[in-house]
């Protein structure tokens, strides 16, 4: 599954190539895995917990 999916590096993985976050999306989910292990997503989510996770994250309420 994962092969069929266009993923893109998270804009806040730094640029050293240590802790990097890919995340691709599909018709039903989100999908998110680590950079370093490509094999498969390491979490899928739906649209709806997704978009609730960035609006948690960017009102600061990640702490």
């Amino acid at each position: 599954m994962s092969t069929d999916l266009n993923w893109f590096k998270s804009s806040y993985s730094g640029s050293q190539g240590g802790d990097c976050v890919e995340v691709a999306t599909s018709h039903h989910a989100i999908h998110i895995r680590d950079s370093k292990d490509t094999t498969r997503p390491a979490l899928a989510v739906s649209p709806t917990t997704w978009s609730a996770f960035v609006a948690t994250y960017r009102s600061g309420n990640n702490r």
